[in-house]
């Protein structure tokens, strides 16, 4: 994996700056080093669900969280009886193709 390093400014309260700088001191670290120590730590210890796209043909469309959401809440509700299961060909007759 290629290691790109990009610069962000973020904006902390001063008493939040003065604990971290204190923090820091504690630990023999520069403020820097001990708030990258930090937020590194914390985003590994962070679960990220990723999602496989389930199109056999790569549908952009699953791409899309909302759209696996819904696609998610209609499997709960057929399975809790609260949907409703057509055919193709019912489909076709109401749509009129």
């Amino acid at each position: 994996m290629e290691t790109t390093i990009k610069r962000k400014n973020i904006d902390l309260p001063v008493e939040v700056l003065q604990k971290l700088s204190l923090l820091a001191v504690a630990q023999g670290r520069s403020l820097k080093a001990f708030i990258e120590q930090l937020l590194i730590a914390k985003a590994n210890s962070i679960s990220v669900e990723v999602h496989e796209n389930p199109s056999p043909s790569g549908d952009p469309w699953f791409n899309v969280p909302e759209n696996i959401d819904s696609v998610h809440r209609g499997i709960q509700e057929m399975n809790e009886g609260q949907g409703e299961a057509y055919t193709m060909d019912e489909i076709r007759r109401r749509l009129g193709v």
